[in-house]
């Protein structure tokens, strides 16, 4: 269908009523009004699902979108992000997106934001109606989660409607997929169902360092073990995924361990996959969530129809199959409850004790977090690894007790890390090592 014929399509939708129409929708030019010069989008993400995302949301009459990404074009993103070609490797590719996109779509106006997520504060956000996630990050996928949960404002206890920014978030991963909606403050947040994401895939030390079998344990013994001990580009140097220098020096010393031991299969894609925890992707389903996606969030937007309520999962592994349920909002939820989280500790476990806790709980699944208090009225910062002047001052302390430390039973702790972003609240709760 052209341009125009879609777009007569799109106004005959919004100006009837039907059997699967929302209870409040009321057919109106002023709705088809609303999404093309009103509602602003936000898309993060530029990748294979966000190429489609803004595609999508461009052509259901969508005018004013913004997208955020980071990255830019490798030539191995060009077999399924069709917004780019040949001639763009090297370039942002939010703004080659953006170019594409405004150049096929009358009147269609993205603006590109070649940054990290993390750039922008509270009001950069507010500003949009509705947010959209074509991410390859749990990390990022939680740090917005809490910032549009940040974002609410409540009266006498109530939550204000108004302030509410709505997520659509979609995830693929090989021939699986899934779609959900959140509202912040009203149903399940990313917090709220963290369990339902993978774990990343870890290969025992031991077995990298004295057994490998697979071309993995070769790659990760280099990445783990051989690149701090010789540090080849430099002191403190880290492992930059994106940087060709990096890779070569990374697969020449995996190709020498994996002849040691007779293993065949490391080349440059499978050590970038592993360094940069790349998961297989595949055009049909970033095709299929994307366009799930936007329709949800031409839902929202226009109410012709009810929204999913919350959750949906594809797999097309073998044969096709789809399902949808409602994810229930978590009563304690660590982000989205505003209950401060209990730690239950004994007054002789070390601090380090709680740091790994933090960032091995499943409930919890921090990357790096920094933990602060009060102590007599005063503040005080027991670790920070995010800040290597602060490490260097506090590391002493992960060895020392929380007895030592002057923590007591009650005591609030205030932890900061990058998957939030916002400090998290958790009360201690002390018991002597009898207990």
């Amino acid at each position: 269908m052209d341009w125009p014929g879609r777009w007569s399509h799109i106004q005959k939708l919004l100006e009837r009523t039907g059997p699967f129409a929302h209870p409040d929708f009321e057919p109106s030019p002023e709705t088809l009004k609303f999404l093309q010069e009103t509602c602003k989008i936000l898309v993060i993400g530029a990748g294979g699902l966000g190429c489609e995302l803004l595609k999508d949301l461009a052509l259901l009459g969508f005018q004013n979108i913004d997208v955020i990404d980071m990255d830019t074009i490798d030539v191995s993103n060009l077999n399924r992000q069709f917004l780019f070609r040949a001639k763009d490797v090297g370039r942002s590719k939010a703004e080659v997106a953006t170019e594409f996109v405004n150049k096929r779509v009358p009147g269609c106006k993205v603006v590109p934001h070649y940054c990290k997520i993390q750039d922008f504060d509270e009001s950069f956000y507010r500003q949009f109606h509705i947010v959209v996630c074509g991410l390859d990050s749990i990390v990022a996928r939680r740090w917005i989660n809490g910032m549009l949960i940040s974002l609410l404002q409540y009266e006498d206890g109530e939550l204000d409607p108004s302030s509410i920014v709505p997520m659509v978030d979609g995830g693929t991963e090989g021939f699986k997929g899934n779609a959900r909606v959140i509202l912040p403050g009203m149903t399940a947040c990313v917090e709220c169902t963290l369990d339902l994401y993978p774990p990343q895939v870890n290969f025992p030390l031991c077995t990298i360092a004295h057994t490998p079998r697979l071309p993995e344990h070769c790659i990760e013994y280099v990445r783990i073990l051989m690149w701090p001990k010789e540090e080849p580009f430099g002191s403190g140097v880290c492992i930059d995924g994106d940087d060709p220098h990096h890779i070569k020096w990374i697969l020449e010393k995996s190709i020498q361990r994996a002849n040691e031991y007779n293993i065949k299969g490391v080349n440059y894609r499978l050590t970038q996959g592993v360094i940069k925890r790349i998961i297989p992707a595949v055009a049909s389903t970033n095709a299929i969530i994307a366009a799930t996606c936007a329709t949800e969030v031409f839902k929202i937007a226009s109410s012709c129809c009810l929204p999913l309520n919350n959750y949906m999962n594809f797999n097309d592994t073998a044969g096709i199959y789809t399902y949808t349920f409602e994810a229930s909002k978590k009563e304690d939820c660590v982000a989205c409850s505003n209950i401060p989280q209990v730690l239950t500790f004994s007054e002789n476990d070390k601090l380090q004790d709680v740091v790994t806790y933090l960032v091995e709980s499943a409930t919890y699944q921090m990357k790096s977090p920094g933990i602060t208090t009060s102590i007599g009225g005063k503040n005080k910062t027991l670790y920070m690894q995010t800040v290597k002047s602060i490490e260097q001052r506090t590391k002493e302390n992960l060895k020392k007790s929380l007895l030592e430390l002057g923590l007591a039973d009650g005591q609030e702790l205030y932890v900061a890390d990058p998957t939030t972003p916002s400090s998290l609240t958790f009360k201690l709760q002390l018991g002597s090592s009898m207990e």
